[in-house]
């Protein structure tokens, strides 16, 4: 049976309305499915991470599949942020004025052994913030130096399983699946928030 806030639905009708081309799905899911499908990130490589982000963004790789192809210039109409590179002190502010300028709701992707930890430049890099978590709140971390292409793409699918985890109702908890080490996310394991 599948149960959806009042709603309850035979598994067997629903595969036999499939068959005759009718969908029936809940509103719920259908507006997370719309956003999970299209992601827009904000275009800002600070370093040797972004040729990665950028080859992620083409042919061979082609963000545009999962719906995040579309990099936007401008913050006021990005989603997603992916911070690809070494973040300065100098530069953190202008992070954080970029996240702020983000509409809700907003994700942010830290990409990169400097973005995550700082990197090479921890130890006696004193320009190098150590985690790009203490300037602005961190969703999903691609470690690597540089993280390859296919890296980035399995953050992207964790951001869309994230999304596709929420719920608009109010007073309902956020169930966020787990993922595994095959790439895929287990509906038996499940998280709340």
């Amino acid at each position: 049976m599948l149960k959806a806030e009042g709603f309850w639905m035979d598994e067997q009708l629903k595969i036999e309305l499939g068959k005759q081309g009718i969908f029936a799905t809940t509103l719920q899911d259908l507006y997370n499915w719309g956003r999970k499908n299209s992601l827009w990130p904000l275009n800002f490589g600070l370093a040797c991470c972004a040729i990665e982000m950028m080859a992620t963004g083409a042919s061979r790789f082609d963000l545009d599949r999962f719906g995040a192809g579309a990099f936007r210039a401008t913050p006021r109409q990005a989603d997603l942020m992916i911070v690809a590179g070494t973040v300065t002190y100098k530069m953190a502010s202008r992070v954080r004025r970029l996240y702020e300028q983000m509409p809700d709701p907003k994700y942010v992707i830290a990409m990169g052994a400097c973005t995550v930890g700082g990197g090479p430049y921890f130890k006696w890099g004193y320009h190098v913030v150590k985690g790009v978590d203490l300037v602005v709140p961190v969703d999903v971390y691609v470690p690597g130096c540089p993280p390859r292409p296919e890296a980035l793409l399995e953050g992207v699918m964790r951001i869309q399983d994230k999304i596709k985890a929420q719920r608009i109702t109010k007073g309902t908890p956020t169930v966020l699946p787990v993922p595994h080490h095959s790439g895929y996310a287990a509906v038996s394991d499940l998280v709340e928030v």
